[in-house]
């Protein structure tokens, strides 16, 4: 009787909370809405909570008058200490907390588990209190995303509800994080979601609104951030910002082709306006080194923060220069830093809608508006032509994540690769050599082969290929011809044109459909004749078709 008791006491523990109670899950709509609220509330608490465990551990470790072996020693031992507890128990904690919660929404059905959250919440406490030069805004968005996807799956929510919960929390973390509302709104729905019309614009509203409100409570009114106030002297000045929009694309790149270089790197190993003129050009230099060394190490901290310092030494720098040219034309250097600041945050991080709202909410001034449209456009330009992938979703598929692109997001909704996908062809060991492998597969009736490895797909090769390579190199091995981390693939929820345009852009008739968390797992195969069958043409028909035109 007793051990009935208690399976039936673990089995109701274990029950998804709507499953318990049967009024709520027929209101799932009217949960949703009060969801918001509570991930809102609770996501503005655990910034303040973030804001002052940081500020408070820092001061402890560098106390006023403290020793300066403390800036040497503490940065590195952090590093070392904190990076062990990344690898061994939060692995999932590491890096910005953007590229994750865009992953867990596209590629792991919203799940953020609590271990991660708890992780990153500490890991990221400690990492900045030592020192370490990154910001908690791309943590915290993490942090309140996987609030919400842990409290939607407690409660029993479909995986389309949980999914739908994590722009939710992004946004009551933007919220609070920089004391910017309106510009977490925008964030949530342009970075995270991709859609400034989607439908969960509501709860994104009701929970950064929430979130702001338990910052004020908690914290007063005071802002978060000290910005200089803006003023423009002369019209001519607009010619310089876009000046400074042209500076801001150009350290955009430099900044995210460093980041992704040495990222790329150590994934291999196992383990003010009175400021003076040369120190803002230095930090500008420093910074770029520091930030991108310490988070590529794997250190957990988002660049968010660095990305608006960077931006802010920089316009200073500009400022200053135009300044001292120009001195009955120009502003002081602290408005042109306000600026630098939004254009190196819309080309780093390619948000310009958040970026303007952002540096908006932080003045309260609305001349600010035309000046940082004219940098953030003329950044974005910039970045976007000499670095065409956003930084977050090259971080992603370093790490072996796709994630939707805009385009993609689009096509949604059309015909997909799912509905004619089938079972995974037999695949070709990477350590073959040509020789071998046109030897294993030459009495085989297809044209192209997936090239596998330990981690599973790692390409495609061509009966060309191997025809060709035979007379050039036949002792090379497979994984020597194929690009493991962008070959061609495709993934179940894309549109078949898309598969469609692969094959004809990389001249194959099959094309692995791979997993968006893992991009060397192959959940099927789609070959030529599956897509056109799909449009209702066969191979015959194109046969018959070509012969006609003759």
């Amino acid at each position: 009787m007793i051990e009935s008791d208690q399976a039936s006491a673990r089995t109701w523990w274990n029950t998804p909370l709507l499953s318990r109670f049967g009024k709520l899950q027929q209101r799932e709509d009217q949960v949703f809405l009060v969801l918001a609220l509570v991930i809102g509330g609770l996501t503005g608490a655990a910034v303040v909570a973030f804001i002052l465990l940081t500020e408070r551990m820092g001061m402890r470790l560098y106390p006023v008058g403290g020793a300066p072996w403390r800036r040497l020693l503490f940065p590195v031992a952090g590093s070392l200490g904190i990076g062990y507890l990344l690898y061994r128990y939060f692995p999932n904690a590491r890096g910005s907390g953007v590229p994750q919660t865009k992953a867990a929404l596209y590629a792991r059905e919203g799940r953020i588990t609590l271990r991660t959250v708890l992780g990153k919440f500490f890991c990221t406490s400690a990492t900045l209190a030592s020192g370490i030069p990154l910001g908690r805004e791309g943590p915290s968005v993490q942090v309140g995303a996987g609030i919400a996807s842990v409290l939607g799956r407690f409660l029993g929510l479909r995986p389309e509800k949980v999914k739908a919960l994590l722009p939710v929390g992004a946004a009551a973390a933007i919220a609070a994080a920089f004391n910017t509302p309106l510009a977490a709104v925008a964030f949530a729905l342009e970075e995270i979601v991709g859609d400034l019309h989607a439908p969960v614009l509501g709860s994104v509203v009701l929970a950064s609104a929430t979130s702001w409100g338990v910052l004020r409570l908690l914290l007063g009114n005071s802002p978060l951030f000290k910005v200089p106030q803006y003023q423009l002297v002369h019209p001519a000045e607009f010619a310089i910002y876009a000046v400074l929009g042209v500076a801001g694309g150009l350290v955009s790149v430099a900044f995210t082709k460093m980041l992704l270089g040495m990222r790329e790197r150590f994934l291999r190993l196992p383990v003010n306006g009175n400021m003076a003129l040369t120190l803002m050009a230095v930090l500008v230099i420093l910074k770029l080194i520091t930030v991108t060394t310490s988070y590529a190490s794997g250190n957990a901290g988002g660049i968010f923060g660095p990305a608006l310092f960077i931006g802010a030494m920089l316009g200073g720098s500009l400022g200053t220069v135009a300044h001292r040219l120009f001195p009955a034309y120009t502003a002081s250097s602290g408005a042109y830093a306000l600026v630098g600041m939004g254009a190196a945050f819309a080309g780093i991080v390619r948000a310009p809608m958040t970026s303007v709202l952002m540096i908006f909410e932080m003045t309260q001034d609305y001349a600010v508006i035309v000046p940082l449209m004219i940098s953030n456009l003329v950044s974005l330009f910039i970045s976007s032509r000499l670095q065409p992938e956003p930084i977050y979703e090259a971080l992603a598929i370093q790490d072996g994540i796709h994630l939707p692109s805009s385009e993609a997001r689009q096509r949604h909704g059309q015909r997909s690769v799912l509905g004619i996908m089938r079972s995974p062809t037999q695949s070709v060991s990477g350590e073959l050599t040509v020789r071998q492998a046109i030897e294993q597969l030459g009495a085989n009736h297809s044209r192209a082969w997936l090239v596998a490895d330990q981690r599973g797909a790692i390409g495609i090769i061509t009966l060309w290929r191997l025809q060709h390579e035979l007379t050039e190199g036949a002792d090379k091995k497979l994984a020597e011809l194929v690009d493991v981390v962008h070959f061609p693939h495709v993934h179940s929820d894309q549109a078949l044109d898309l598969a469609l345009e692969r094959m004809g852009a990389n001249q194959v008739e099959l094309l692995p459909v791979v997993s968006r968390a893992d991009v060397h797992k192959v959940l099927g195969v789609v070959t030529l004749d599956d897509v056109l069958h799909a449009y209702g043409i066969s191979r015959a028909d194109r046969s018959n078709s070509a012969a006609a035109q003759y």
